[in-house]
């Protein structure tokens, strides 16, 4: 809850040349942004609301995750409710969301605190829960249940950086940068001050071009002082995974249905839905792309391959793929564990974004499929 009459604008004990709590939550009271799972001043919190968003918002924008948070809001209002629900009705509605095993950890946690009987209050007792690591339990505890912790994720550690100049690389530096964050910690309202760190690092402190002169912080900051805060935080050159290659086959159906399987539970993209595809390799050879093409009783497909590939990029590698494509008879039947799914039903399957493409790609060069509803293209 936001008390700002009450917030002291100094830390006890606190030199007046370091970062002052009470400077970053007069800030917040008045720039804090609105986010539909963010509780307005003077609401209770919901620790599910807090839980759910922060799951979501792992490695990925507040733009994207904001309409993906109310859908499941509106599916699924409470803990309770999100644990009853099957696996494979929350995988779909993340698909497009990325990161998919976030999706069975978050069903799996789910189960878990409604087994609790709720959620726990402390960070180390969080940390217990599927899914829940370090930054995500301090972000709960401090924002549910006001615990006197700084959780710090990309944002909080480009604010740290800059406002310390520390210049050991990350991720070699994260342990120090955890120790200023601490030191920052306000001695009330640590949910306020936790989510105004956030904003701050969203809003101002940004990776490029930080609005320094709006900064609660700027007379303290010490890489403004040095002139060279974008160059914080330090990181090593970046590197990128190797390319790994492969072909998808998307069957056509003359009843208008397309051939798919779910992977592995285990894995990329664990549980999610897909066409059959080869073994993604760095040393690929297309030429014997079509042995791995799916066998089926009652058609012998005449694969085509369509013109141009379809990219994609993992955490940890780029992808390209070749798409195959066919019709087939209706009384064609797919092999052991594939089914076959009707074109306009494609929306409501757990399409991963990079099959979401291959499907666009296959909609956009046959023309069985041109006439029917479109598959969203992702991005």
């Amino acid at each position: 809850m936001t008390v700002a009459a009450t917030t002291s604008t100094r830390k006890r004990g606190a030199p007046a040349n370091e970062p002052q709590p009470g400077d970053l939550l007069a800030w917040y009271d008045r720039h804090r942004r609105v986010l539909p799972w963010r509780a307005k001043p003077g609401e209770a919190i919901d620790p599910y609301r807090v839980w759910l968003s922060e799951i979501m918002l792992q490695q990925t924008t507040v733009k994207a995750v904001g309409p993906y948070f109310v859908r499941f809001l509106a599916r699924w209002p409470d803990v309770q409710a999100l644990a009853a629900a099957p696996l494979d009705d929350v995988l779909r509605l993340w698909a497009g969301l990325g990161y998919y095993a976030r999706a069975r950890n978050l069903h799996a946690c789910a189960q878990a605190v409604v087994e609790r009987g709720g959620f726990p209050h402390t960070e180390l007792e969080l940390t217990t829960l599927p899914g829940v690591g370090r930054y995500t339990a301090a972000a709960i505890a401090s924002i549910a249940f006001d615990a006197c912790t700084v959780p710090v994720d990309g944002n909080v550690e480009r604010v740290v950086t800059r406002l310390f100049a520390i210049e050991e690389e990350l991720p070699t530096a994260k342990p120090e940068i955890h120790r200023h964050a601490q030191t920052l910690a306000p001695d009330a309202r640590a949910g306020d001050f936790a989510q105004a760190m956030m904003d701050l690092g969203a809003t101002i402190c940004t990776p490029v071009k930080p609005a320094c002169v709006l900064c609660p912080w700027t007379e303290t900051c010490a890489a403004r002082k040095r002139g060279d805060a974008e160059t914080f935080p330090r990181k090593p050159p970046k590197v990128t995974g190797l390319l790994r290659r492969g072909a998808a086959f998307v069957a056509l159906r003359a009843d208008g249905r397309v051939l798919l399987r779910s992977r592995p539970p285990k894995g990329l993209l664990g549980g999610m839905t897909e066409v059959p595809t080869t073994e993604w390799s760095h040393d690929f050879d297309e030429e014997q792309a079509l042995d791995a093409a799916p066998r089926l009783s009652g058609a012998a497909p005449t694969w085509q391959r369509l013109p141009g590939i379809v990219t994609h990029v993992f955490t940890h590698f780029p992808l390209e793929l070749v798409v195959y494509a066919s019709d087939v008879p209706g009384n064609a039947t797919g092999p052991d564990g594939a089914r076959w799914v009707s074109i306009e039903m494609l929306p409501n399957e757990a399409l991963p974004n990079v099959m979401r493409k291959v499907l666009a790609h296959a909609l956009d060069a046959t023309p069985v499929l041109r006439s029917s509803p479109r598959v969203s293209r992702a991005p």
